[in-house]
């Protein structure tokens, strides 16, 4: 027997733990862009935990949206009252909790509802989770493209944006009209410089719809920096399934996690923030050493494994580290490559980093996919793997790891895995990738002529001619062959 989900049913449920607060209590303080599994997995349970304390009950979350996609998920947590089930699983143990931090769900679309609440004093933090591609990122210079269509709009129509920094834009301006402090913006992506690249996306915005707004914004808004973790596969009928027969709940949409969060934050809030320093949050002046070590560690470790496993037709992240050749294949690229061009992190040994990342990975209960690691790579690529391998030949050292991992992107691209299975559309971009894919089999410079991905790196033939090699390589002799030669120091 099952109990459905809802506020009038959580007296009910003792198979987890629900929220130790009064949830009438709680005051909206945070709009959140982008209610995806791993916002409501990591900044809305440090939130949860924060409440349960007692404290800062003016700072719920209203959740918002700019994307149709975005009506389907506010449908199923208002179904539920806005509550969510998180379950964190590790190999030997498995737990529940239900999370109530968030409050309401301002619907998509409804863009005056979303201004007025953006200029409302009550508003103190805007926080973002718009995925890497939600930037308008140029890959190759990692600037934001002011030209794009969808930002051209807004500059043009800012009583009526469609993008998030449309929308925060013309919420701070009818806060100016009325004499309101800025609100701070919050990015919670797992982007470098998160905040930068947040401000620098507003006040370009800003300066292309009205003259000295741009400096305006640069001069009175905080976007301060951060990095973010937590390993949150998305949600299945399989987790639906698994909550239902482990923990007797009927949740629309639950979240599955880990149980490692971390959350590194430069406290830069002029209009006030709540105490999450009193729930593990790690306030510092400088993100940047930490968020430097996630993203070429943590995330192009993700990269390294995402493309073998795919071509080898492995489904789950924990089945690929139990393969020798692909966990043999992360250390090494991680110790010879990677870990040598991150700079020092405080109170940190970066090999026991890299040892609890493969321990995360290897995690048999989360159900993380190789496909959604292997998700977007023309928007992580570029932030994952390749500032790496331009370090390395910028200072003269080895790329053949590196070039091996962006070999075996391409050969993921062409389509197909070993066994002839069809890879379907991964990427924004696939069918340009498919093709670049198929054209670089018998000339494989053609793949590095995406300049937009590659940037200065692709005509460094250091790493073009380790590209090379491993590309033709791997249509030779096959991905496990390519990975042993590659182990025995012989490609």
């Amino acid at each position: 027997m099952t109990t459905k989900l809802s506020a009038a049913t959580l007296p009910a449920i003792t198979t987890a733990a629900t929220p130790a607060y009064d949830r009438t209590t709680l005051t909206p303080g945070i709009v959140h862009f982008g209610v995806g599994n791993f916002h409501r997995a990591h900044q809305a349970v440090y939130l949860d935990d924060l409440f349960a304390l007692g404290e800062d009950h003016d700072w719920a979350i209203i959740g918002a949206g700019v994307r149709d996609a975005d009506e389907a998920m506010r449908q199923k947590l208002e179904a539920q009252d806005w509550l969510t089930t998180v379950v964190e699983q590790e190999a030997d143990t498995s737990s529940a909790r239900i999370t109530g931090a968030m409050i309401d769900y301002l619907r998509p679309g409804d863009t005056e509802a979303i201004i007025a609440r953006l200029a409302d004093p009550a508003t103190r933090i805007v926080s973002l989770t718009i995925t890497e591609g939600g930037y308008y990122i140029d890959p190759a210079s990692q600037k934001v493209d002011v030209d794009h269509p969808d930002l051209v709009w807004d500059a043009e129509h800012l009583d009526a944006p469609r993008t998030v920094f449309g929308l925060i834009l013309a919420g701070l301006m009818r806060r100016r009209e009325k004499g309101i402090i800025p609100f701070t913006v919050m990015s919670c992506d797992n982007i470098p410089g998160n905040g930068d690249v947040t401000r620098n996306a507003t006040v370009l915005l800003a300066n292309k719809a009205q003259m000295l707004l741009g400096d305006w914004v640069r001069n009175n808004v905080a976007f301060p920096n951060g990095m973010v973790d937590r390993i949150t596969p998305a949600t299945s009928e399989r987790e639906r399934n698994l909550l239902s027969e482990n923990f007797g709940i009927d949740d629309n949409w639950p979240v599955f996690c880990e149980s490692f969060r971390q959350w590194v934050l430069e406290d830069h809030f002029p209009a006030g923030r709540p105490a999450l320093e009193k729930v593990g949050v790690q306030f510092v002046e400088d993100v940047s050493p930490y968020e430097h070590m996630k993203i070429r560690i943590l995330n192009g470790g993700h990269a390294t494994i995402a493309y073998p496993a795919g071509l080898m037709d492995i489904h789950f992240v924990h089945e690929a580290m139990e393969h020798p050749l692909i966990a043999a294949f992360l250390r090494k690229i991680e110790d010879d490559e990677i870990i040598p061009v991150v700079p020092p992190v405080p109170d940190t040994n970066l090999h026991d980093y890299r040892a609890l990342c493969e321990r995360r990975f290897a995690n048999p209960k989360i159900g993380d996919t190789i496909r959604r690691l292997a998700l977007d790579g023309s928007n992580r690529q570029p932030k994952f793997i390749i500032p790496s391998a331009l370090d390395r030949v910028k200072m003269g050292a080895s790329v053949t790891g590196l070039a091996l991992v962006s070999a075996l992107w391409c050969r993921y691209c062409y389509g197909t895995t070993e066994s002839g299975t069809t890879i379907e559309p991964n990427d924004p971009s696939w069918d340009r990738l498919t093709a670049q894919a198929k054209l670089a089999k018998d000339k494989p410079d053609i793949w590095l002529q995406m300049t937009d991905i590659y940037g200065e790196l692709a005509n460094l033939s250091p790493f073009s001619s380790a590209f090379t090699h491993a590309l033709e390589t791997l249509w030779s002799i096959g991905t496990e062959a390519t990975l042993e030669r590659y182990l025995a120091d012989r490609l």
